[in-house]
């Protein structure tokens, strides 16, 4: 595998995706499809999520967390194999394509509504970038800080699916807010494997992750918090909107061996990639029983 293509982490698209596969499925729902936006969608998701990727491969070598300590998989940036300059270079190109990814999503949306839901949009896009850098990157980084979880849960939850929902329907449901928190949850997870993994060597370098502030212990017992509270959210919006398809309970069993997992392995690496799918999986049959 290419350097650039390991540093682009093709495993994080999945769980990228899925808010925007669920925010669609839910406009679908609601008789609002519109495949030219659904592309755009999931383009530029994608093109922030290797933003972010990248961001985090350069802030990790520069601010410590990537050395020799670390047990995940080796960082382009931290083996040598693409220079800090490059990965700046790649950094600036992917903001610069997910700007025009993003400003072109939100021409076809809003071209025939009004100017502030545009403008309120590309704020809310701009502040994507910036968020998907400054994770990692720059003076203070907020995953540094322990703020990644509360990131995740917004971007990957609530802003995924909130916010693509309303590039088709121009309208909220709030009722939609609860299945946003069962994937903003979920994906909150698949970082706290991450950072369950990397606790050694995170809080060598200072990085003040949740893991690393509370031990794996008590990490282990969060980390089940999550995945309970995303079931229990799924269902609570069939509850809550009378909404008798319950297809996507069949990945439940999926969580559960997830959650099992991260308990008994001294390592859990191999649980990031099977939580991610699992809720990818989650968001099609949790779209596909409300629409059939």
């Amino acid at each position: 595998m290419s350097p650039w293509l390991s540093a682009a982490r093709p495993r994080t698209l999945p769980l990228a995706l899925s808010s925007i596969f669920l925010g669609s499925f839910l406009s679908w729902k609601a008789g609002k499809a519109d495949w030219l936006i659904f592309g755009l969608c999931c383009l530029t998701t994608i093109l922030l999520q290797v933003l972010s990727n990248f961001a985090n491969d350069y802030g990790d070598t520069q601010n410590g967390a990537d050395s020799a300590d670390r047990k995940g998989p080796d960082r382009a940036v931290q083996a040598g194999l693409i220079t800090p300059g490059q990965m700046f270079n790649a950094i600036l190109l992917f903001g610069a394509l997910a700007l025009i990814s993003g400003i072109s999503l939100l021409y076809f949306s809003f071209r025939n509504a009004s100017s502030q839901e545009f403008f309120g949009f590309l704020g809310l896009g701009l502040l994507c970038i910036v968020a998907a850098y400054t994770y990692t990157a720059g003076k203070k980084p907020y995953g540094y800080a322990g703020l990644g979880d509360v990131s995740v849960l917004i971007f990957f939850g609530l802003v995924g699916v909130l916010g693509s929902n309303y590039l088709f329907t121009k309208t909220f449901n709030p009722v939609n807010i609860l299945p946003a928190l069962s994937c903003g949850l979920f994906a909150t997870g698949v970082l706290n494997v991450n950072n369950i993994r990397d606790i050694e060597s995170d809080t060598k370098a200072g990085k003040k992750t949740v893991p690393s502030r509370i031990g794996k212990k008590n990490a282990i017992a969060y980390h089940w918090l999550l995945l309970i509270g995303g079931m229990f959210s799924a269902v609570a919006y069939n509850v809550v909107s009378g909404d008798h398809a319950y297809w996507y309970v069949l990945t439940f069993p999926l969580f559960v061996f997830n959650g099992v997992k991260v308990t008994r392995l001294e390592n859990p690496d191999p649980m990031l990639k099977q939580l991610a799918l699992s809720t990818l999986l989650f968001a099609v049959l949790f779209g596909l029983s409300g629409i059939l």
